[in-house]
């Protein structure tokens, strides 16, 4: 036997230092060109285009989160052989950047249109380069596997010819026109917004009630928006409401303009809804648009960009805001206001970019013919071509594909692409291609408009590619593999990639897979902002536990489609795990482990030996499972119950009785099976927490980096039942016999004298030496037993506790843990039974207090019944 096996010297420190190690070893990486694609290699292709932060952006955690995930992709598929290109870059997010400078200029006492369109546009550029892209330096940080040397910009010179390209293939195939109609516009930012660019929100305003004309002649309409009524043309009742067909076909006084407007029967107005008659503003609403142009009605525009009144009268040149109240004030002195209510709750809509009230408005724009486009969209995903997962997210996307407006392109800024199209002094209207001349000569302007930022990030993954150009990249990475995202922009960019990308490239997708993410909410699962004080900064996180603690806590909380609550005990208790891992690499390395040899044979192998390898040889097969299914959250999960429970908590236990009561031949074939598996274990880990396992991997292995090392295949020759079920009896035993100490008040550490009667699994010196038992002497007494069943029968634990236990001081403090069960129940109790409470907190956090009061009512019984146990004292 080799009692008390020698310790053997190791190069890691005592601890992982993330602050020290991670930036060198980042840029050791990059230095060494694990990252850059080889467009000419023969490896299969794996391709991901990042999505396009903002440059005015900076890391935050639903970046974080997604570039975890591209990351753990990535750096998998290319362990696995693949070429992997995984392609970064950012977009120039027009209204924000052009909002951004602006107030930069501000500052200055300056505008942009003091500085005039091109030098304004220089300046932006000036902000980028000093300013823009620092979330570009914040990836390194989290160790993103990016290829560096394809970084893109949606303003880049190939990128703008592939705008300039697809707006005049769709200018040509008339998918693209330009005409009048009623757009959301943001007043601050005096720019057209698309739909999907506005957020709602129920306000607080005022429902106001007016009446048109006198007598049996007077109907009465409603409005939240008194002072578009200068603009009204129409009032509109339904066909077959009775009370108004009298009225249809005739006039009506329009109180304040001396205006005479018609009353017309359109089936839009519900009869049931108010007083059945609506006013029609066609200038300044979308469902009065669509009104006045079947009733062939005069569209009145009664406000600037600036949402200020333009009629000639005592309103003129106020804000609406402040008409809104002026106009109802001038109503009330007529006589005209029939009922007020406020605070009346409605919809109202908000530029997402500076949250101010959108002002519906007739104005001539730009848009996209999208029917066409959305059904290549929507028949790639039907066919495979392109699969959703979650594939319960389908169904939305269908829902945005199937039911698509026209979409309005043109931003009324000076940042952006310039619509490559020219007016004539005689009317012409020209569209120029990225190779062809602009018009010029007297009388020729180009249009003012740059185009809507997804227009550009709609084309990102051919566009970085190299197209309209062809390429080897473009031959050999599109379509792109992947596309990880949050689900809440599907419809903001993924249907438009979808659109531009199987349109232009002849039915080949933009990519095969789309896999959604959720948003991060804090721990009682409220969105995160800053107004509620409960952001968290990855940043912070990374300076305080370090990037692998953070990728690890993000990737264990990823599952497909679902919301992630975040809390900082996670990202500790994913610090932790890193130490565990630090510190089981240090005990195998001091003790021999070594990956030189090959695996001996199994026959010749503990049955610990052979259940940890059978254990790894599923993880290995589950986490590719997994992988290919886009199940991250279960990766992580299955990698942290093997590495904590199972080869920590287990294995290395076991192993340490090997390595010091084994022969040499035990001693060696054990540091050979702590070897392959850490050695595996790392490989495992690596997508999600690189760092550390590049630094425990080289030290163990001598490899030259974990970047490149191949990665683990399942092996046969080594699941064995019998020992599997061993195994689990000396789990089951160990884990009673712990239990039955802390019943007892035994402290860890404290060594009892034990018999185990009925034992006959092969594994009694481990199992004493995990659980503190010394053998029973001659004169052995025993004063307290438990019974244990295993596979092989019952065996009866007999302890010697005499003279162990304080009972004074064990009453103690079994008296404390039992009033702080009390006290849990009743706060659980109390929080259950509040209804208010159930109704509106989140079905997890619910969830969560009912486990907490079935283990304080469980440890209520037993800390009773150990109570009730004890001896006198």
């Amino acid at each position: 036997m080799t009692e008390n096996a020698p310790q053997q010297t190791t190069d890691l420190p005592g601890a992982w230092d993330p602050a020290a190690e991670e930036a060198p070893m980042y840029d050791r990486w990059v230095a060494a060109g694990y990252f850059t694609a080889d467009a000419s290699s023969e490896k299969p292709p794996f391709s991901i285009v990042l999505p396009p932060p903002n440059v005015t952006g900076s890391l935050h955690m639903g970046h974080a989160l997604n570039h975890t995930l591209m990351d753990a992709m990535s750096r998998r598929r290319r362990m696995q052989g693949y070429e992997v290109l995984w392609l970064p870059g950012m977009d120039h997010a027009g209204i924000a950047t052009q909002n951004v400078v602006e107030r930069q200029l501000a500052g200055e006492g300056l505008s942009r249109h003091d500085l005039g369109r091109e030098k304004f546009v220089e300046r932006v550029w000036e902000w980028k380069a000093e300013y823009g892209g620092k979330i570009l330096d914040q990836m390194k940080r989290l160790g993103d596997g990016v290829d560096w040397s394809r970084e893109r910009f949606t303003m880049d010179e190939n990128l703008s010819k592939a705008v300039q390209t697809v707006f005049k293939n769709f200018f040509d195939e008339g998918l693209i026109y330009r005409a009048e109609r009623i757009i959301n516009w943001c007043p601050r930012c005096r720019t057209a917004l698309s739909d999907i660019e506005v957020d709602h929100s129920d306000d607080d305003g005022e429902l106001v009630s007016i009446r048109y004309g006198d007598g049996a002649d007077a109907i009465v309409v409603a409005t939240t928006r008194a002072e578009t009524m200068l603009g009204d043309t129409a009032v509109a009742v339904h066909p077959d409401d009775e009370r108004y067909a009298h009225l249809v076909g005739t006039t009506v006084e329009l109180p304040l303009t001396g205006r005479r407007i018609p009353i017309v029967a359109d089936k839009h107005v519900d009869p049931e809804f108010g007083t059945g008659a609506v006013k029609v503003t066609p200038a300044h609403d979308p469902n009065d648009f669509e009104i006045g142009r079947r009733h062939d009605l005069p569209m009145l525009t009664v406000m600037n960009e600036k949402a200020e009144i333009t009629v000639p009268g005592p309103f003129e040149g106020l804000d609406r805001f402040e008409a809104r109240p002026a106009v109802v004030a001038a109503l009330r002195e007529l006589g005209r206001i029939v009922a007020e209510k406020r605070p009346y709750v409605h919809a109202v809509g908000h530029c997402s970019r500076c949250d101010t009230v959108v002002e519906p408005r007739l104005s001539l724009q730009w848009w996209v013919k999208v029917e066409e486009l959305a059904k290549l969209a929507g028949d790639a995903v039907r066919d495979g071509r392109t699969k959703i997962h979650p594939a319960e997210l389908g169904k939305r996307y269908f829902d945005w594909v199937d039911n698509m407006h026209d979409w309005t392109i043109s931003r009324q800024l000076w940042w952006g692409h310039r619509i490559p199209v020219y007016y004539g002094p005689d009317g012409e209207v020209v569209c120029v291609g990225p190779d062809e001349q602009p018009p010029s000569g007297e009388g020729w302007t180009q249009d003012p408009d740059v185009l809507d930022t997804w227009f550009s990030s709609g084309l990102w993954p051919m566009s970085t590619l190299g197209w309209p150009s062809s390429s080897s990249d473009l031959e050999k990475f599109y379509p792109t593999s992947v596309l990880s995202t949050g689900y809440d922009i599907l419809f903001f960019w993924v249907v438009r990639m979808m659109m531009f990308g199987v349109h232009q490239m002849a039915g080949k997708q933009p990519f095969d897979h789309v896999y959604l993410h959720g948003l991060i909410r804090d721990a009682n699962g409220k969105k995160m902002s800053k107004s509620r004080g409960n952001v968290i900064d990855p940043l912070e996180w990374m300076d305080a536990y370090g990037a692998d603690a953070t990728r690890f806590t993000l990737a264990r909380g990823a599952n497909p489609g679902a919301d992630m609550a975040l809390a900082d005990e996670w990202a500790a208790g994913s610090r932790n795990f890193c130490t565990k891992l630090w510190n089981a690499t240090k005990f195998a390395m001091m003790n021999g482990a070594s990956v030189a040899a090959p695996l001996p044979s199994a026959s010749s192998l503990t049955e610990a030996d052979r259940w940890i390898l059978g254990r790894l040889s599923a993880l290995v097969s589950e986490v590719d499972g997994l992988f290919e299914d886009f199940q991250f959250a279960k990766v992580a999960g299955a990698l942290y119950q093997f590495t904590w429970n199972e080869l920590c908590d287990w294995y290395l236990e076991l192993a340490k009785v090997q390595l010091y009561q084994g022969d040499d031949a035990r001693v060696a074939s054990t540091r050979a099976v702590l070897g392959h598996v850490l050695d595996t274990v790392l490989r495992l880990l690596h997508p999600f927490i690189p760092f550390i396992t590049e630094k425990l991997w080289t030290a163990l292995t001598g490899g030259s980096s974990l970047v490149i090392a191949a990665w683990p295949a399942p092996f046969d020759g080594y699941a064995d039942a019998s020992a599997d079920a061993r195994i689990a009896d000396v789990q089951k035993l160990v884990t009673e016999i712990r239990r039955f100490r802390a019943d007892q008040g035994l402290k860890p550490g404290q060594k009892v004298a034990a018999r185990l009667a009925g034992y006959a699994g092969g594994h009694e010196e481990a199992i004493r030496s995990l659980v503190r038992l010394t053998p029973a002497a001659e004169d052995f007494a025993a004063s307290a037993s438990l019974e244990v069943a295993l596979g092989d029968g019952v065996v009866t634990v007999e302890l010697d506790l005499s003279g162990t236990v304080d009972v004074a001081a064990e009453r103690k403090r079994l008296e404390k843990d039992l009033a702080a069960a009390q006290k849990e129940l009743t706060q659980t109790e109390a929080k259950l039974g509040n209804e208010a409470f159930i109704a509106k907190a989140p079905e997890h956090v619910v969830d969560k207090i009912k486990v907490r009061k079935k283990t304080a009512v469980s440890d209520i019984e037993r800390i009773t019944a150990r109570l009730a146990a004890l001896p006198a004292s």
